[in-house]
């Protein structure tokens, strides 16, 4: 207990001597970081403080082994470690140099793949899940589940460090939990290690809480996140694996669902899945109207009783956890349907995309019948022919009128002659004529087809009348188009209506400048 609590208190003074001196480096050298429309600081401040956070865990460790206790005799250097610490250097390096300059998303990602495959090749790995004796080995599946581990953790510090104080906090909470938890399980190493980095956190945390006048960057964040993601592996070599990883997970709980939700809310919305925006939970507690401070204070409670229950699972019996575990699900749901998160898992929403993915892919049978109905278009062998194929995709489509305007001269080699100034209706399938004035072009040709007889007239001003008009590239955009009209006080449109209608085109394009290629010549 006398070297746990050394490396807590030299962590902590090393720490407070240390930031200061990486926030002058900070400024010397460029990391700054400038306030933009998602910061929610209005000056510039340093990126630097992971430096002082990652010395002061390193150094404190050192001293306690130079103590030469029971506890840092515990500490043996051998692969695992070496390996653990290269991975660390490596994400923190990365991590740190993009504070200075920005990287690409993708090479910062890609990196901490490398610093968790550097880990897993020395031994820090998760092989095997096991609670109260039971468990089973992830045998291939070792290195992805371990990679997955690390970059969850890794980016669950980095998301929520968005407020003074907060991912620190939230950080040495975990930390602390770890600590005592280390302690009850007789791991003292293990509770060495995170009360140094316990100890780092709350010295850092000085100049970090609001109003900070320094940020850990992604070098300290990256290194945090990597460090409990390590030390949880290592401290689980000797004990129960399960509750091991399990109680970071819990404790961590706020921004390991915030990692997890941010990639679903953007690919939801159509955004860049590892673009930056104001949407995580400490922006969302300041749309509400919070105080930054007040919204840090709110999280930093979420997560103490968070770590508070995760001791408590250790300890209860299983029908205490089950219960324990139905108490927290309520709540998580109560508490994110009111910051609003659940509006992007709306039933409607969800049940609209499910239908465009369905009419996107063809699994609907209307998209396959209409699809038919385009490979018939492109078989047709006359412009009688392809206008009947048009006729009844207009009728699966909905509309209720529809014009094919076509300008021409001579005679079409798929089927009769286009008479001058002459249009043809077809009500129902069933043709008329009747005179066209005088248009000034060799020839013209229009085909009306009505749905059960309505009277749809090229009428704008109606109420509730869609009215579109979509020119044919056929070489020349005004050698042919499309009029369709649809009375939505009547009906409403379809949902694939708009995407129909340009498959329509498509298919009508192709079968028009192949059944009359006078149209490709006309000026």
């Amino acid at each position: 207990m006398t070297t746990i609590l050394f490396a807590f208190i030299v962590a902590v003074v090393l720490s407070l001597v240390l930031t200061p001196v990486a926030t002058w480096l900070g400024v010397r050298l460029g990391a700054v970081d400038i306030p933009t429309a998602r910061n929610v600081h209005t000056r510039p401040i340093p990126r630097s403080g992971g430096l002082a956070i990652a010395l002061a865990f390193g150094l404190s460790l050192i001293a306690s082994v130079l103590l030469m206790t029971q506890v840092s005799e515990l500490f043996v250097w051998n692969q695992r470690r070496a390996f653990g610490l290269l991975g660390g250097i490596v994400v923190f390096t990365v991590g740190f140099f993009d504070d200075f300059k920005r990287l690409e998303p993708r090479i910062k990602f890609l990196t901490q793949i490398l610093a968790a495959s550097l880990a897993y090749y020395g031994g820090v790995r998760i092989e095997a899940f096991a609670v109260d004796g039971m468990g089973f080995h992830f045998g291939i599946l070792s290195w992805f589940i371990t990679i997955f581990w690390f970059l969850l953790l890794i980016n669950a510090v980095n998301l929520i460090d968005g407020l003074d104080g907060l991912a620190a906090g939230v950080a040495f909470f975990t930390s602390a939990v770890m600590v005592i938890l280390g302690i009850m399980q007789g791991n003292f190493l293990a509770a060495l290690e995170f009360a140094a980095l316990a100890g780092a956190l709350l010295g850092f945390l000085r100049y970090n809480f609001n109003p900070a006048s320094v940020f850990m960057g992604d070098g300290g964040s990256y290194f945090i996140g990597y460090t409990i993601a390590a030390l949880s592996i290592l401290g689980s070599i000797k004990s129960q694996v399960g509750a091991t990883l399990l109680i970071p997970l819990l404790a961590l709980g706020v921004p390991i669902f915030d990692t997890i939700l941010s990639p679903v809310r953007r690919w939801v919305l159509g955004q860049q899945l590892f673009r930056p925006d104001k949407g995580h939970i400490h922006h969302r507690l300041v749309a509400m109207g919070l105080s930054s401070q007040r919204a840090v204070l709110i999280i930093y409670g979420i997560s103490f009783t968070l770590c508070a229950l995760s001791l408590l699972l250790i300890n209860l019996r299983n029908e205490m956890v089950s219960l324990l575990l139905i108490i927290l699900g309520a709540t998580a749901f109560i508490v994110v349907r009111k910051m609003g998160y659940l509006e992007y898992l709306a039933t409607d929403k969800l049940f609209g995309w499910l239908q465009d993915l369905s009419e996107e892919v063809g699994l609907s049978r209307d998209r396959r019948s209409f699809l038919s109905l385009q490979i018939e278009m492109d078989h047709a062998r006359s412009m009688e022919e392809l206008w009947s194929d048009i006729c009844r995709a207009l009728e699966m489509m909905r509309f209720d009128r529809g014009e094919l305007h076509l300008y021409g001269y001579g005679e079409s080699p798929g089927g009769p002659a286009v008479n001058p100034g002459q249009i043809s209706f077809f009500f129902g399938g069933s043709p008329n004529v009747d005179p066209l004035p005088e248009s000034g072009y060799g020839c013209r040709s229009i085909r009306i087809w009505t749905r059960e007889h309505l009277d749809i007239r090229d009428n704008t001003g109606d109420d509730g009348l869609l009215r579109i008009e979509i020119p044919i590239g056929v070489g020349n955009p005004t050698a042919a188009k499309f009029v369709l009209f649809k009375n939505l006080t009547l009906e409403p449109a379809q949902p694939y209506t708009l995407r129909r209608v340009e498959y329509l085109r498509r298919s009508v394009t192709g079968a028009v400048k192949r059944l009359n290629p006078s149209l490709e010549n006309r000026k």
